[in-house]
């Protein structure tokens, strides 16, 4: 999955998210495409392969949300790129950073799970990350998600040493089945060993169906 064409698929757009992402009113976008394949996905619709989404170019999608530009410069709010995995999109980002201005806020909520490069070009441009680490423990990590997690530690590294330890919010989840507070706590433990200083703990709830919804602590 790449940025290939610059005009991604958009699974969903969401605004007037009060206080959802962090400071301000934001309108969510949402990409198609994932690299994990989580065991209780909260959006599967971003690996959904058979319906025909919507794509945008950087011009079309800034058209769509600029209408609430005074919003966000009121509350300064602004866009929250996720997914999926908005880091796939990375020059798109890039190029709609280039479109609004300095003066929206860049959101994006992101596992980190993707090559050191893609992360290096959104350094400039987002204001805020929000992290998705599932749990700090590699196995518990896999078993999750698929996937290994030496990508989200190098990236996450990266952006502390890169300063942005203040611009972070890391979500910490209790995975029932998964992981347990112990492992919570202790994953808390070594994100704050490495300099981490916000985060987000909350619960999934997994009902029968197979279903995924966070609870805030």
């Amino acid at each position: 999955m790449s940025d290939s064409g610059l005009s991604p698929k958009v699974i969903g757009i969401a605004r007037h998210r009060l206080q959802t992402d962090g400071e301000g009113v934001s309108t969510l976008v949402a990409f198609h495409g994932c690299p994990l394949r989580c065991r209780h996905c909260l959006n599967p619709q971003s690996r959904d392969k058979g319906r025909q989404w919507k794509r945008y170019d950087c011009a079309a999608l800034y058209d769509e949300v600029k209408v609430d530009a005074l919003y966000f410069l009121a509350t300064r709010g602004g866009v929250t790129f996720g997914g999926g995995e908005p880091c796939l999109q990375s020059e798109f980002i890039r190029e709609f950073r280039e479109l609004c201005g300095r003066e929206w806020l860049l959101t994006l909520e992101t596992s980190l799970n993707v090559e050191r490069e893609r992360i290096e070009r959104l350094l400039p441009v987002v204001d805020r990350f929000i992290i998705d680490i599932k749990d700090m423990n590699p196995v518990i990590y896999k078993r999750y998600t698929g996937m290994d997690n030496e990508a989200v530690i190098r990236n996450l590294c990266l952006l502390i040493e890169r300063g942005r330890a203040g611009d972070m919010i890391v979500r910490v989840p209790l995975i029932p089945g998964y992981n347990t507070d112990s492992d919570r706590m202790e994953s808390c433990r070594q994100l704050e060993g490495m300099g981490v200083k916000h985060f987000d703990l909350f619960t999934y709830i997994i009902d029968r169906y197979d279903d995924s919804r966070k609870t805030n602590m």
